[in-house]
């Protein structure tokens, strides 16, 4: 009889991943806290439980990088998604659930699957050596003791619990007519570069009407669960350092110093540094500009800065509870922990962002640990796709140091050859990802 493969986490990463397993011939038990143990954030005991939104986001495959990796995971056989859309509700072009219905079906297909055993109790601890293929898929509430656990595995700057995210723009979006690239004194960086920021630069009045926007906008409050997580000086909200003083931006992340406008005579009144944010130099990050703002406002307010008038978000900011770990420093491109590949992760706690997301790694996750039971290492899906593109963020797919939970997106996979713009361009790259896909799951029926 094949040995279990244990699955810490009934999450939608963890009960995907026990579904993948399952699929695949290989026992799992899943371990689930709730209901014996509850969560500030939880209301019910089921399995893959809602605990937010109950929308899925866009479910346009051709034009919206969540809607195509909906269809990759859809033709991977994913339980998350057939129950979705067994118990999707009218919205337009998103994929909205019944929530209730939804974790009724993940859990109802669960219980009935004779390869899976569920034991409704918490892992407190790092898993016993007796387990030999473990899976890790807690989420931003992982227990205390094994969140200690982790913590003492993998070092103590390796696990994040407050998260402080600065929106990310699409490069291609950014007016570079009025923006310029240059580092600050013209510094060279680790690479080499002396221009390896992109300035966006506001005189005395486009300042002022900034940051009066700014101070204007309306915020998005913590949740109940967030609400004692406390500001760290070190990443303040910029709505609220721009509150202490309105000279303390342009002193702080917006300081012009060491910068000049190759197209203006005078030093711009203030700055917005924007840095690299991935490898293929497709996404740029605004540099100190983490934010409680709603999205909504946050679009509004940052598009008033010079250079950004049309910019097109990868991610917008936010502060909030997390807990997830350094995956690009920890994790090996099969999700495998480099310390103790006995051990993988997979959902929210390995950086991705979002419902989908997060399932989607458990995927990936189960899927690999079936296939390492069965005597092979199954290949990565092709950087193409979208289940692929996100893998290779989580795992490598930034710059050093600066690694930070991320939705999919379009700006995370490799760039396509045309000269075409716009919902043309996400179309070919779509059309591509399920092509590639096809022939990776091919590969691996092949396997």
């Amino acid at each position: 009889m094949t040995i279990p493969v244990h699955v810490i986490g009934g999450g939608l990463a963890g009960s995907e991943a026990a579904w993948q397993l399952a699929r695949a011939g290989v026992p799992a038990v899943l371990h689930e806290m709730r209901p014996a143990r509850a969560t500030p954030a939880h209301q019910t005991g089921q399995l893959a439980e809602l605990v937010c939104s109950n929308s899925f986001r866009s479910d346009d495959w051709e034009h919206n990088a969540v809607g195509l990796l909906h269809a990759e995971m859809r033709r991977c056989g994913s339980l998350i998604m057939a129950a979705a859309d067994r118990h999707k509700l009218p919205a337009g072009g998103a994929l909205a659930v019944d929530r209730d219905g939804f974790a009724q079906a993940v859990e109802s297909a669960l219980a009935a699957e004779p390869l899976v055993e569920i034991r409704r109790a918490a892992v407190d601890a790092w898993p016993p050596a007796q387990w030999d293929s473990v899976l890790v898929a807690t989420g931003p509430l992982t227990a205390p003791g094994l969140s200690e656990a982790i913590r003492a595995r993998t070092g103590a700057d390796a696990l994040a619990f407050f998260d402080a995210i600065a929106p990310i723009v699409h490069r291609e979006s950014i007016d570079m007519d009025v923006a310029w690239f240059q580092s600050r004194y013209d510094k060279a960086g680790p690479g080499g570069g002396v221009a390896d920021y992109i300035n966006c630069p506001l005189d005395r009045e486009q300042y002022a009407a900034f940051l009066a926007a700014l101070l204007g906008g309306e915020a998005q409050p913590f949740k109940e669960w967030e609400r004692d997580t406390p500001y760290f000086e070190g990443c303040l909200p910029i709505e609220v350092m721009a509150a202490r003083g309105p000279d303390t931006l342009r002193w702080g992340p917006m300081k012009p110093v060491g910068l000049r406008n190759p197209r203006a005579e005078r030093r711009p009144f203030a700055v917005v540094q924007l840095r690299q944010d991935n490898a293929l130099g497709t996404l740029f990050n605004m540099v100190g500009f983490q934010t409680k703002l709603r999205h909504a406002e946050q679009v509004r307010v940052f598009r008033t800065i010079p250079g950004l008038a049309r910019a097109e978000f990868a991610r917008l900011g936010g502060i909030h509870r997390n807990t997830f770990i350094d995956s690009p420093r920890l994790l090996d491109g099969r999700l495998r922990l480099k310390a103790e590949p006995r051990v993988r992760f997979a959902g929210q706690i390995t950086g991705v962002e979002g419902y989908v997301e997060s399932a989607a790694i458990g995927l990936l996750a189960g899927r690999f640990a079936a296939a390492e039971r069965h005597g092979y290492e199954a290949p990565p899906p092709p950087p193409t796709t979208a289940l692929g593109a996100l893998l290779a963020h989580i795992t490598g797919g930034h710059v050093a140091g600066a690694f930070q939970p991320m939705n999919v997106n379009y700006g995370l996979f490799l760039p396509i050859e045309t000269e075409l713009r716009g919902r043309e361009r996400k179309r070919l790259v779509s059309l591509r990802a399920l092509a590639d896909l096809d022939l990776w799951l091919g590969h691996r029926a092949a396997a």
